[in-house]
């Protein structure tokens, strides 16, 4: 199971390298779906499967829809991809980085930390993500209310910034 994550780890990092690392939307779309998917199995792994569904739904479903539009209205002839010069070296830039801050911080305090939800399971009435999902809705209400607004105002900024010279979004692609 540790291998397991480190694997999804691994490839959760180089996702997140590639969407940083590449100019061009639509690869970078490639590597949003891979961080969702790697981030969705770390969560998985650790117990939370009804909040990993959730994310990825809501996530792939709703942000990468607004990716997709505001990429066919930015559309490149000629995009750059993951084998370009420039590219590839800022992806090793952003790797080379991740690592050295991990060797720093590799001091031994995180081993704790490798628990599943369900792993003090006789303590608990309820399993770890369903009494977590309760909880958010409860008492973290506010908070929920408070990222719809805020996807809510990314939806307008790129849209916004998308937009063109005067014709909105109805220009032709």
């Amino acid at each position: 199971m540790v291998y397991m994550t480190y694997l999804l780890l691994i490839g959760l990092v180089l996702g997140l390298a590639a969407v940083a690392s590449n100019p061009s939307p639509y690869f970078a779309a490639l590597g949003l779906v891979t961080v969702a998917g790697m981030s969705c199995g770390i969560l998985v792994g650790y117990g939370g499967s009804f909040l990993s569904l959730i994310l990825f739904l809501i996530y792939l479903g709703g942000m990468l829809v607004v990716f997709a539009y505001s990429a066919a209205l930015a559309s490149e002839p000629y995009p750059e991809g993951w084998g370009s010069w420039p590219v590839s070296t800022l992806m090793l830039a952003y790797v080379l980085l991740v690592v050295c801050v991990s060797v720093f911080f590799s001091g031994g305090w995180f081993e704790g930390s490798w628990v599943t939800v369900d792993e003090f399971s006789e303590f608990a009435l309820f399993r770890g993500d369903s009494g977590g999902i309760a909880l958010m809705y409860s008492s973290g209400g506010g908070i929920l209310m408070l990222g719809g607004w805020v996807l809510l105002l990314t939806l307008f900024v790129v849209l916004e910034l998308t937009r063109g010279l005067s014709r909105g979004t109805l220009r032709a692609v």
